[in-house]
């Protein structure tokens, strides 16, 4: 349970998770972020407004309709805890995240991890990115890793071989 050891249940991922058909268009935004805290990077960072927040320290909304899937939000959350999700295509999923480690080489086979830090598949990077800086501080590259069918909820962060 998340306020006792800071790991969500299944229940928790499901209410921040965009709706399965919304994946299966593309990469969207999912922000796991659990704590009310003064930070909005998010909000300023997204070009099409589809982040929220009804005030400073509020856990940021977001209108997954209006999400085009473009990582700012990603690379500028300073809590490292938005990522995107994608379905769309056949021969897996998508995961993207914050990794602020050294880079993994893309075509790297990779153990992908779940919120608990247990290995749950195997995934390979598909890509590492560099975005343009929303400010000076947005330095943190995004890594693809594909990922099996039906992993996208679940996988969260991986572990080098």
């Amino acid at each position: 349970m998340l306020p006792i050891d800071g790991i969500p249940t299944t229940e928790d991922i499901l209410a921040k998770a965009p709706p399965a058909e919304r994946m299966k268009k593309g990469a969207v935004a999912m922000i796991e972020c659990w704590q009310e805290i003064p930070c909005n990077p998010c909000v300023v960072s997204c070009p099409t407004g589809a982040i929220t927040m009804e005030s400073l320290t509020a856990i940021p909304q977001i209108d997954f309709d209006k999400c085009i899937g473009c990582a700012l939000c990603v690379a500028a959350c300073p809590g490292l805890a938005i990522l995107l999700v994608d379905s769309s295509k056949e021969d897996g999923d998508r995961v993207s995240i914050p990794y602020e480690f050294p880079l993994p080489e893309v075509g790297e086979t990779v153990d992908c991890l779940n919120h608990e830090g247990k290995v749950i598949c195997e995934g390979v990077i598909e890509k590492v990115v560099h975005l343009p800086a929303v400010n000076k501080k947005d330095k943190t590259p995004i890594v693809t890793i594909k990922v099996p069918k039906g992993y996208a909820l679940q996988v969260r962060f991986f572990k080098r071989r």
